[in-house]
């Protein structure tokens, strides 16, 4: 039988695009953040927790979910970021499409409204890199992901998702 622990599992190096040393990751949840995290932090590179999730609700699942991020970034010795929970620029954003399917444009939307605001914060403190921790769900369509991000990004000079 093939011996299934994690006893000499090696974890590989991550390499930030251009060099970077500092990033801030966009952060939906501590089970999704969670292994990026780990994988940051045993990659030297120094990662700070953007937590901008307007669209997760009630309240009490959202102060849940930053919690435990907090909680979790702490533990990593990690920067936290607790963003405005603005709920309703949220729902004026996705008006019309309370419809759509899971990885539709209603997901386009958020994507785009959350990666927006990580890339200004980043924009405004001097981060070069962007990422989210978005595209570890398995709900969750990476091309669409990537794809807002990669606009995000792409409007303020020397930044990279």
């Amino acid at each position: 039988m093939p011996d299934l622990s994690l006893d000499n599992y090696e974890r590989p190096q991550l390499n930030a695009p251009n060099g970077e040393q500092r990033i801030l990751l966009h952060s939906c949840c501590a089970p999704c953040s969670g292994e990026v995290m780990d994988a940051m932090a045993a990659s030297g590179i120094e990662t700070t927790i953007f937590f901008y999730n307007p669209n997760i609700h009630p309240r009490s699942e959202y102060e849940l979910r930053k919690e435990e991020n907090i909680r979790y970034a702490e533990k990593l010795g990690m920067g936290f970021v607790d963003a405005d929970y603005d709920t309703e620029n949220w729902f004026e954003r996705v008006r019309g499409l309370e419809q759509e399917p899971e990885r539709g444009a209603r997901c386009t939307v958020c994507f785009d409204m959350r990666f927006e605001r990580t890339a200004l914060y980043a924009a405004e403190r001097g981060f070069n890199l962007i990422s989210s921790t978005l595209g570890i769900s398995r709900w969750k369509n990476l091309d669409q992901i990537n794809a807002s991000g990669t606009r995000a990004a792409a409007r303020w000079d020397g930044m990279n998702y």
